[in-house]
């Protein structure tokens, strides 16, 4: 008796094991094909490769089509686009992003720029379209956005390769220059004042990874700008820096021509001695105000090569 009543508990085992078989493989085909914890901490579940994306920021065209995505709509923008990319529809620029033009264009994913488009997730969620917030400012968002992006396109060996050239690439600037902890300023330049970038910023990010002090750091921020401070001649001449970087928007030779006239005006601006000493350097808006991508090696270049001429060829 006992010897049938552990056969039956046996294939009683069998049967439950055979019935639980399915299930765990339905739960397979049942999985998401790409689960992205997107910039706003929110989680969103993809069941198929996106094929239909618009991206509401140009910064993010390359670094998708180089994992091997493409996009059917983008904004309208001064700067430059890649070939792949120009004649993808135009959805308004990056400020007045036209929801309609979006909605027509049947996006299964739509891309939004962290900290200026997510009042677009309302209205396409209710369209049924899926949206992402993707903040690609830092290095590391951009090396965090290329993973989100390879995990779209399903190319992670593409995403895992193309950081590692841009981390090499990186490498090689650092140590071709002299480890000296430079005291840089960042300067930005506008209509109505100077503001001062903080680390956060492109410009302060790179310069604190090249080994550099930023004089501005730990300034109490501009309330609708995280990575400035509003700044001041006294504060400036006060802080003292080796060297000043100015950023600004428009064009390089407008900016340079409107500095030089500020500082022959300024006995104040001449009595600093980075001014002096011809250490002031001006820095392109495509790179550091502008998210560099995947040019983010050439920024660093750029920043070091100003202060080390004579390390770079």
């Amino acid at each position: 008796m006992k010897q049938w009543t552990l056969i039956l508990l046996a294939v009683f085992s069998l049967v439950l094991a055979g019935c639980g078989a399915p299930a765990a493989q339905n739960a397979g085909e049942s999985q998401a094909y790409a689960v992205i914890t997107d910039d706003s901490g929110r989680t969103v579940s993809f069941d198929k490769k996106p094929e239909r994306i618009v991206v509401t920021s140009a910064s993010f065209i390359a670094p998708l089509y180089a994992v091997g995505g493409e996009v059917v709509g983008r904004p309208v923008t001064k700067s430059k686009v890649i070939p792949e990319a120009e004649s993808a529809a135009t959805i308004g620029p990056v400020y007045q992003i036209d929801t309609e033009k979006i909605i027509a264009l049947t996006p299964d994913l739509v891309i939004i720029n962290k900290g200026m488009n997510e009042k677009l997730i309302e209205t396409l969620a209710a369209n049924n379209i899926k949206t992402l917030v993707i903040e690609m400012k830092s290095y590391e968002d951009v090396k965090r956005e290329i993973g989100i992006f390879s995990a779209l396109t399903g190319e992670k060996a593409k995403g895992d390769a193309l950081i590692a050239k841009m981390d090499a690439d990186i490498d090689a600037v650092r140590a071709s220059i002299p480890q000296e902890k430079k005291r840089i300023s960042i300067i930005h330049s506008t209509g109505q004042g100077l503001s001062v970038q903080l680390d956060g910023s492109i410009a302060g990010n790179i310069a604190k990874m090249l080994g550099w002090e930023n004089v501005a750091s730990g300034m109490t921020p501009l309330e609708k700008n995280p990575d400035a401070a509003p700044y001041s001649m006294e504060t400036l001449v006060e802080q003292n820096p080796d060297i000043i970087f100015v950023t600004s928007m428009g064009k390089m030779d407008e900016i340079k021509k409107n500095m030089e006239k500020t500082i022959a005006e300024s006995p104040a601006w001449q009595s600093i001695p980075a001014i002096q000493q011809g250490k002031l350097y001006y820095l392109p808006q495509d790179l550091f105000l502008l998210s560099p991508g995947l040019h983010y090696p050439e920024a660093f270049e750029m920043m070091a090569k100003l202060i080390y001429p004579e390390v770079f060829p």
